[in-house]
């Protein structure tokens, strides 16, 4: 199963069509976003194309695929009009094997560890920096941000498919880095 691993698309229209146009092209059996999907937060700049309702509106018509995590700037009321669930804080996904913690990383992160043993890797957002960092005892990996990219990093996102996990531009979906699990 290939997996399309987004995050931080904070209401940028122009960006989440970018995003799905690489759904296409990866031929992407199912989407995991990390959160903040539909609102910018107060400390970001307004992304380019800033229209949280066409992009609820582009991603319902992959409901069906998209499997999500809660961000720190999405709120219930946007449940309201996404047609998948984004109100859980975390998901736990196995690959290859190998044991995925999801969440956006507000809450659980590599300075807060989640309270569950077995954790292979540690996959979160929220810093909009990509990440392959091996810890003590996990892999912790973060796609980097779809719509607001910091840390003089490139909007982004990652695959993943029988362990092998890939960080792509989103400009041209080239890979920048990878890791096997």
């Amino acid at each position: 199963m290939k997996w399309i691993i987004g995050s931080d698309l904070h209401g940028s229209a122009e960006y989440t069509a970018k995003f799905l146009e690489a759904v296409e092209s990866e031929k992407a059996d199912r989407i995991l976003l990390l959160g903040d999907i539909l609102y910018h937060g107060p400390r970001n700049a307004l992304p380019e194309l800033y229209g949280p309702m066409q992009v609820y509106e582009m991603l319902n018509k992959y409901k069906d695929k998209i499997l999500c995590v809660r961000g720190n700037c999405d709120a219930e009321v946007d449940q309201c009009v996404l047609e998948f669930p984004i109100m859980a804080e975390y998901m736990q996904i196995v690959d290859s094997g190998k044991m995925i913690f999801a969440t956006h990383g507000d809450h659980y992160n590599t300075g807060h560890l989640p309270p569950l043993s077995g954790i292979d890797v540690l996959l979160h957002g929220h810093t909009h920096i990509p990440a392959c960092e091996d810890h003590n005892g996990y892999i912790y990996c973060n796609p980097g941000s779809v719509s607001i990219p910091k840390g003089g990093s490139t909007n982004s996102y990652m695959t993943m498919e029988d362990g092998l996990l890939q960080w792509h531009r989103l400009s041209d979906g080239s890979v920048y880095m990878s890791h096997q699990l």
